[in-house]
């Protein structure tokens, strides 16, 4: 009797326009390319498309402005720590950006992989797989900040409902206020890649001379 015909494993691995094919499920850290991560990152809208403007307002610039910020709430962040942030939500130019109820919906499938993803991507660009918690804290508190911005200038909320849910930011420092507005404009994607790709050289080129500081968050 013959035996019976199994379906083949679903396909878990994505070709990158670099080349690599990354699985999705056990991500090589040899498989992760700055080049794919900018032209991704730079083409996965925020809010789901649901903003204002000619161009969707891209993870790749939502990025920048979170390190930006980063660096606001701490000046003496070292490089490491600034590149940790800027790739923050490195995953997504895979997994894309999942608003926050629908990662409510999936569980903890969806952040098993963006977990591993994320570890993956640590260590191809010499960062700790699990980062510090206060480093974390602080990518957090940046992205919770760009997310207020992003709400009431190009998401169409009011102030009052975007400081019911992420909060009414707070002074960035003692002698820098935290401003109403950040006057938040979407890139083309072209250059929301070109600025992430720059920005990434700039910390990789402080990282890679030593200039590191202590090391310490």
């Amino acid at each position: 009797m013959p035996a019976e015909k199994t379906d083949p494993a679903p396909r878990a691995w994505q070709r990158m326009l670099s080349g690599r094919r990354l699985n999705l499920l056990d991500p090589s850290p040899l498989d992760v390319e700055i080049s794919d991560i900018a032209h991704g990152l730079a083409r996965v809208a925020r809010w789901n498309g649901q903003t204002d403007g000619d161009h969707a307002f891209s993870v790749a610039e939502h990025s920048l402005i979170v390190e930006e910020l980063a660096r606001k709430l701490k000046p003496d962040l070292p490089p490491k720590w600034q590149m940790a942030v800027l790739l923050h939500d490195g995953p997504e130019y895979v997994i894309g950006d999942m608003i926050s109820p629908f990662k409510a919906v999936m569980g903890g499938a969806y952040k098993t992989v963006e977990a591993r993803l994320q570890a993956a991507i640590h260590l191809r660009f010499s960062l700790p797989a699990e980062l510090p918690q206060v480093i974390k804290k602080l990518a957090k508190r940046a992205d919770i900040i760009c997310a207020y911005y992003e709400a009431i200038e190009l998401a169409g909320f009011s102030e009052e409902e975007a400081a019911k849910i992420f909060g009414r930011p707070r002074a960035f420092s003692p002698t820098e206020p935290a401003p109403r507005r950040m006057g938040l404009a979407p890139l083309p994607a072209s250059e929301a890649q070109a600025r992430f790709l720059n920005r990434f050289r700039e910390i990789d080129a402080l990282m890679q001379t030593g200039k590191t500081g202590s090391g310490k968050a």
